[in-house]
């Protein structure tokens, strides 16, 4: 099926391209020998119209015309379709292999395919391997969270979305409405940066705490989207990479390396525990409790008491 699909593709890519006059749809069934054999004309449509809007996902302009008598032609030209010469050095070949494989867990990993494959019949150069090595480490951005791509997809669209989001505080998950503005990704954990219209102020929703489908709302944006750079740094911010100040809390030895790394200093206090001092700033509360029985924070006290506040609502919920 894929190898017939493929064939009817390619031969109405070339009538397309091969014709100097736009081509009816009657025409074209008669040249391509697959649309002979549809068994109607609703099949046919149905079939010219998906193949069509095909070549036009694989990058193929397809110009539709109307004659002076209403019959509607379709046709390709040459030079529309014509790339201009593309050189790669080997460190922008390598840049775009490395982007290709970061995606290649995600759903985005055949349009990265694709996107290599066109500028391969463009003319990258075949001794540039993009998808050669260029060291041991491999990127990766895992995405294991359902609402990723319906969020990736509204945010390209600019479309309001409805999902059920619990916090870490509470029992249960609330309903909310929000404007998405960008993903972003922080240790190892997808966040949505956005305009929450019920609170009416900017929040930060992690991923992993959405529940059930992400619905979409066939409405426009109500407040302005700000620069992605500012984005990025509200995600940072409200995800606790932000600080002003430092914490100083008790870890078991051998847990907690997130927190070791990040910490600036280290003491061996004995009886399986270390006392670490760490950046103290936002959300630096909601990622301690994370670490559950194996964290114990001694100073400042409002921080201490946030903890107690959280571990305190998940044992109730």
């Amino acid at each position: 099926m894929a190898i017939a699909k493929a064939e009817r593709l390619m031969n109405l890519a070339l009538c397309l391209l091969g014709t100097r006059r736009p081509l009816s749809k009657r025409e074209l069934r008669e040249s391509v020998e697959a649309y002979l054999e549809a068994g109607s004309d609703d099949s046919f449509n149905r079939m010219f119209e998906r193949d069509k809007d095909d070549l036009r996902e694989l990058g193929l302009v397809i110009e539709t015309v109307e004659s002076l008598d209403g019959e509607i032609g379709y046709l390709a030209r040459r030079d529309s379709n014509r790339l201009p010469p593309i050189t790669l050095d080997a460190e922008e070949a390598a840049a775009l292999g490395l982007a290709a494989k970061v995606w290649q867990q995600a759903r985005l990993a055949g349009a990265a395919s694709g996107a290599l494959q066109k500028l391969r019949a463009a003319g990258l150069p075949e001794e540039v391997d993009p998808y050669e090595a260029h060291g041991a480490l491999e990127p990766r951005i895992p995405v294991h969270e359902a609402a990723f791509e319906p969020l990736m997809l509204a945010c390209r669209d600019r479309r309001p979305v409805v999902f059920d989001y619990r916090k870490a505080t509470a029992a249960r998950p609330e309903p909310r409405l929000v404007e998405p503005w960008a993903l972003e990704c922080w240790r190892g954990h997808w966040y949505l940066a956005g305009y929450d219209r019920d609170r009416g102020a900017e929040r930060v929703f992690r991923l992993s705490r959405i529940t059930g489908k992400v619905r979409s709302r066939g409405t426009s944006f109500t407040a302005p989207v700000p620069d992605v750079v500012t984005v990025r740094e509200t995600v940072a911010s409200w995800a606790g990479e932000s600080a002003d100040r430092s914490a100083l809390i008790r870890l078991r030895a051998g847990a907690g390396y997130p927190l070791r790394a990040k910490a600036s200093a280290v003491r061996e206090l004995g009886n399986g525990w270390d006392e670490l001092e760490i950046p103290y700033g936002h959300g630096l509360d909601a990622w301690l409790v994370e670490f559950g029985p194996d964290v114990v924070v001694l100073e400042p006290a409002e921080l201490r008491a946030d903890v107690v506040d959280r571990l305190r609502a998940v044992a109730k919920g």
